[in-house]
């Protein structure tokens, strides 16, 4: 199938030819390029939702009850939860088939795991183009949600328009979570499990923390209790959820996060693509591996060669 037929199917909302066009970008098979050439320009009307926190959070459950939520209102969701990679084989160590099972059957609903790959930020390199297809396809909203890497789980605040921060009463790197950055890409704190011992506590302290901020921020994050197994305050999540996109269009700041989220994902895609070409242009070179290993070069000259390599051609200086 060309990219042109593909796009064709996946602006149409087929399901098959969404899962293969997420296949291609998945991949970086060249024909990806093309094929988003196509559905990018008619991506920009969904809202994706970015739902991120530690491992054992309960993000799980909680999307779950977000599908359902969402579907109550008549409206189409599609879920890509980032997972864990293989170390032996690069796939996601969890799938969408042990996930919200028991809305597999609803047309109004598409479930796609990814395998993160290693990549920093909790998300899979290829997430960014991902929400761009599924917007592209007609969905109403597009949630992500990230690996559960804890601290380093920020990169999904210039994916998604709205990004959910997930917190546990009593789970000791909370807080300290929140001092490591994640705190600056919340537009919405959920204090899940909070039928736990020390939700109160939690709750208090997150609000401490927002009102000692340096600068008081455009939007102040609500914080909203949840226990996700039960569906409860599953309803004020999504009034928060809501309120927040409502903020963004009236406030002008929608076109401030498209400019970020744009510059973001140049950034991303350019560092891998020059990597890439810089270690091409590296291993044309006989044994700067060996250099390297047997400290008769170090990490600076080798960085400089790549560099030259890139920007003047093979004719730079030796390793």
């Amino acid at each position: 199938m060309n990219p042109a037929e593909l796009a064709k199917g996946v602006l149409a909302g087929e399901r098959r030819s969404i899962s293969r066009g997420i296949t291609w970008v998945e991949a970086q098979r060249p024909a990806a390029g093309e094929l988003m050439a196509w559905v990018y320009p008619k991506s920009g009307r969904a809202h994706s939702i970015g739902i991120t926190g530690s491992p054992g959070a309960g993000k799980s459950t909680l999307v779950d009850r977000l599908i359902g939520r969402i579907r109550s209102a008549s409206e189409s969701v599609a879920v890509v939860a980032v997972d864990p990679s293989s170390p032996f084989s690069g796939g996601a160590i969890l799938g969408d088939r042990v996930r919200m099972t028991r809305h597999h059957a609803d047309s109004g609903v598409f479930i796609r795991s990814m395998a993160s790959r290693g990549s920093l930020g909790g998300l899979a390199t290829a997430t960014r183009e991902v929400v761009h297809l599924l917007d592209g396809a007609g969905f109403d909203r597009v949630l992500v949600e990230t690996v559960g890497v804890g601290q380093a789980e920020v990169s999904v605040a210039s994916t998604t328009m709205t990004t959910v921060v997930v917190l546990v009463p009593d789970q000791g790197d909370s807080v300290q979570a929140l001092k490591a950055g994640i705190m600056e890409t919340a537009d919405v704190f959920v204090i899940n499990k909070a039928d736990r011992d020390g939700a109160a506590r939690l709750e208090a302290e997150v609000r401490a923390m927002l009102e000692l901020a340096a600068e008081r921020p455009a939007w102040l994050p609500p914080i909203v209790c949840t226990v996700s197994t039960s569906g409860e305050g599953i309803d004020e999540l999504m009034e928060a959820v809501e309120a927040h996109r409502s903020w963004l269009v009236a406030s002008g700041h929608m076109a401030y996060f498209r400019r970020r989220a744009a510059r973001s994902e140049v950034e991303d895609a350019l560092g891998g693509r020059l990597a890439r070409r810089a270690l091409e242009a590296l291993d044309r070179r006989e044994d700067w591996l060996d250099q390297l290993a047997e400290r008769r070069t170090n990490l600076a000259r080798v960085l400089e060669a790549a560099a030259d390599s890139l920007f003047l051609g093979e004719g730079g200086p030796p390793v």
